[in-house]
Parts: C-alpha cells; structure tokens; sequence
C-alpha cells in the first residue's frame, strides 16, 4: 500500500474510532462518566496537556448548584478555579456569547485575548475552545497547550465537530438527569402495598416489590433466594402483610437454629411423652401460624426426616404431631427461604428433590445490596437516625466521606452488615462527641487512616500487613483499580469493562481512594 493509502486507512481508523467512541456515550445516563469519558475523548484526540468541559442545565436557576456541573484534566485544584473563573471573562466567555469556536496557538500573544488579565496572568499559550450546542449553548470544552493545537486549524475543527456532535448527548444526559432527580421507580408500587419500613428506589428495589404485588393474593408456595442479609423475612412479611391472610398469624422458624432433634417437635409439635421434654401437648409453629403465613427460614438446613413431613404436609394440608397417630388439618401458607444452592443439595442428596419441586413453585431472587448500591445513602441515614433513637443518642448525621465509602464497599453481609456497621458508627461518633459519623466511625479497623491517606499510602507503595481482613480487602481494592486505570490511561470506561464493573461505581471507588489522573504515574 502506497503512502497515500495508508493515511487514508489511518483516517478512516480514527474516525471510525471517534464514532465508536460517540456511540458509547450516547449509551452513558449519569453525568459526572459522561464528563469524564467526553473530556478524555477530546484530549486523547488533540493531544491537548490540559482540559475542561462544562454542562450547563437551562431548566435551573444559573445560580443553583444542580445547574452546572464540570471536569478537568490536568489541571491542580487552583488552576480549576482559575479555569472556572475564564467561564465569566476571558476566552470562554468569549465563546459562550459568539457561538463559535476559537483557537489560537498563543493566546498570550493574541491581540485578541493579551489585553485580559485573566489570559496574561496565567500565560495562556495554544488554546481550542468550543460549544456544546448552538445558542443557547448547553456548555463548553476548553482545551490548552500541546504541539497539535498550536500547529493546526484542523485540530481545532475536529474539536468543533466533535462539541457539536455531543450537544444532543448532553441533552439527553442532562434530561435523565432530571428525570432521576424527581422519578421514585418504587412510587407506583407503593402506592398499592402496605411497606412500612422499606427503604429505597432503586430499580432492582421496584422490580422485587412489583414481584410482592403479583404474589400476595395468591396462596402459592414461594422459595426466596439470594445472599445472607438481602431481606428474605422482610420480604416474606411484605407478601403476608398484603395478602388475604393479614389478619392471621404470621410465623417464622430458622431451621439452623435448632438442633436436629427438636426441629420435628418445633416444627409440628409433640403429644405429651412424645420425647423426654413433653409432659405435656406442645404446638408446632405449622399451628401457631394456621390461617396465617409460616417462615422456614434457612430451609435447607432442614433435616431429611423432617423433610419428608414438611413434603406431605405441602402434599396433603395434613400433619403428625410428634407422637401422635391422629392427623391434624392445617390451613397455612408456606414461605421457605435460603442463601444456599438447594440444586446442590439436592445432588449431594442433602434435600429431597420432590420436596425442592414443591417448594420452587415460585421461585423469587432477593437483590444483593451491590445490586442497588443508589439505595445506601436513604438506607444509612435510616440506620444512622434508628440507630440514635434506640440507643438514646443526640442525633448525629454521616459525613459525605463516609457516605463515598458506604456506596463503594463491598457488603458481603448486604442490607443486614450495613445496618450493624453504621449502628456501631453512630455509637462510636456519640462517644466521641461529634455530630457527624466520620469514615473512622464506620471503619474503625483502617486504624485511623481515612480513605486518602488509605489511597496515599497505596501510591506510595507501602507493603505493611493489613489490620484486618476488610482493611486488606480495601488496600487490594486501590491497587487494582489504580494499576488498571494506569494501564487503560485514566480511561474509566475500559477499566470498568476490564474490572466488570458498572461505570458509575469506578468513579464511587475513585473518589473514595482518592485517585486522580494527575498522580497515576508516579
């Protein structure tokens, strides 16, 4: 292939590229990945040293926080807000009134720009400005110094272009912006059950509860799954609470929690001198709860004996107490649930499988709580009040810091290791006095350090053993993430595609580490 042909392949590649690229952002909701893979989208392009982009939502006051939002790319915290203050005066400002695009290879020395303070006081060399949108613009980007910007008109026509093509985008993300802000997916469904206590509004929140409205009126068998913590009794009592059976009693047994020999008797109950304990009738939870509802909870735990009258009860409506001949007549309805593969079980012959078909007549999956990691700020500040309350605490609130830590942990334990972790944060907060629950609170175990000096002692390579196990989970968590944006060159979307990953966690993780692209290489 001659010269001329592979310049042109080259051009073809990169646009390709760009459009690529474009159609991944058009796919982003969120703002703040939505600024960070645009302005990285337009650095990488121009091979511009510094950049900034702006959104601006007109459907705000120009003077309310949820107007305006920013990124910058190699700029110190003091450049930033010297940056921000050209969007008032100087070349952006100049940009924003016209419309159009600027560019100029020294802007020190353009009689156009030398005469502002703001231009010759910073030293401005090569500059690319551009809007986003056409009048009245929906925002800017601003790109300054390297070798392509000074040197080609045709770097900052890409630039236009590019600013142009994203103005759509930005409506769009802006618009669901808005939406988020003022949509509650869970609102509809709550207005047809009763939910006192459930907190959230989530998407996987909503789905689990439209899933409580189907089921409620219905008396079918239901297996609830999903991770210890997720809430399978507060959901099961969600199914009771609206169902016909409301009225009636609503029992719940957790098999594990008794010894083989007692399960049988606890379960159906016993005739007096059924075993050394009865002398005297013993109900069984399957008649304490007769009209209403019944919770075998961690049912796979369930003797095989058992199982198989917990199968003939399911079978028939009968039972044996313990002892007894005669059988007894049961109305309830039957809610198993387990954190356990019941599969499994069943191939190892630990659970019967008819009794496994029996029960799965209506499987139902609880979330975890990475899952609907947008529910546990509502979810902290609920524990945190509770948990004052309770204990007879001044009431004390949690600091965005360790909010920020809250959304990226890893909560094998869910919904239940949260709720114990902020109580036991707002106890150690009270105790000290403070009317906020610090980082420290919440994780006492990082011995002190807070989560940037966690991320500045990972930068600077410090070996030392881990206090703990959730310290030594979090140190590989900054590793990994900073050795991957390292490798991917700050490119948020790779690395959450590399780390599997939603987008919007890898900036929570981001902003909990304290990470930014200005460090990454030393």
């Amino acid at each position: 292939m001659n010269r001329a042909g592979s310049d042109e392949l080259t051009r073809v590649r990169r646009e390709r590229d760009l459009y690529l690229r474009l159609l991944e952002l058009g796919r982003e909701t969120a703002i703040e990945p939505f600024l960070q893979e645009a302005l990285l989208l337009l650095v990488e392009m121009t091979g511009a040293q510094q950049g900034y982009i702006e959104l601006v939502d007109r459907a705000h006051p120009t003077d309310s926080p949820e107007a305006l939002w920013f990124r910058a790319h190699g700029f110190s915290t003091a450049e930033i807000e010297q940056v921000r203050a050209l969007v008032s005066r100087g070349i952006i400002a100049e940009v924003l009134m016209s419309g159009r695009a600027v560019l100029t290879p020294a802007a020190m020395l353009d009689p156009r720009f030398n005469q502002r303070a703001s231009v010759s006081s910073a030293q401005i060399g090569a500059v690319c400005c551009a809007p986003i949108g056409t009048h009245p613009t929906c925002g800017v980007v601003y790109l300054q110094g390297g070798d392509a910007l000074a040197a080609s008109e045709d770097c900052c026509q890409a630039v236009e272009t590019v600013a142009r093509l994203l103005a759509p985008l930005a409506e769009r993300v802006l618009q669901s912006c808005r939406g988020a802000k003022g949509s509650d997916p869970t609102a509809t469904i709550r207005e047809k059950l009763k939910l006192p206590g459930v907190i959230g509004r989530s998407q996987a929140l909503a789905r689990i509860l439209q899933q409580a409205h189907m089921v409620a009126p219905l008396d079918v068998t239901l297996l609830l799954t999903g991770e210890t913590g997720t809430g399978k009794s507060q959901f099961a009592r969600i199914v009771h609470d609206n169902s016909p059976r409301a009225k009636a009693p609503f029992i719940e047994l957790n098999c594990a929690a008794l010894p083989d020999t007692l399960v049988e008797s606890e379960l159906f109950g016993a005739v007096p001198g059924a075993h050394s304990t009865a002398n005297r009738p013993i109900p069984g939870k399957v008649a304490a709860a007769e009209g209403g509802t019944l919770l075998l909870d961690e049912v796979g735990d369930l003797p095989l004996a058992a199982q198989g009258k917990l199968l003939h009860l399911l079978q028939t409506r009968e039972y044996f107490p313990l002892g007894s001949s005669r059988p007894q007549r049961a109305d309830v309805r039957l809610i198993a649930a387990t954190n356990v593969d019941l599969r499994s079980a069943v191939t190892e012959r630990r659970f019967r499988e008819d009794l496994f078909y029996r029960l799965e007549v209506m499987p139902i999956r609880l979330p975890s709580l990475k899952e609907r990691r947008e529910d546990i700020p509502e979810l902290a500040a609920y524990f945190c009040s509770e948990a004052c309350a309770r204990h007879h605490l001044s009431e004390v609130r949690l600091s965005s810091q360790a909010l920020n830590a809250l959304e990226a942990a890893p909560w094998p334990g869910n919904v239940r290791q949260l709720a114990h972790m902020i109580e036991a944060g707002a106890i150690r907060a009270a105790s000290d006095g403070s009317a906020t629950v610090e980082f420290s609170h919440v994780f006492p175990e990082t011995a002190g350090a807070d989560a940037g000096t966690l991320a500045i002692t990972e930068r600077q390579g410090d070996g030392s053993a881990a206090g703990s196990f959730h310290q030594a989970t979090r140190r590989f968590q900054a590793q990994l993430l900073r050795r991957t944006l390292l490798e991917t060159g700050w490119n948020v979307t790779e690395a959450a595609r590399r780390l599997d990953l939603a987008r919007s966690h890898v900036h929570r993780l981001i902003r909990l580490f304290g990470l930014s692209d200005n460090d990454l290489g030393q």
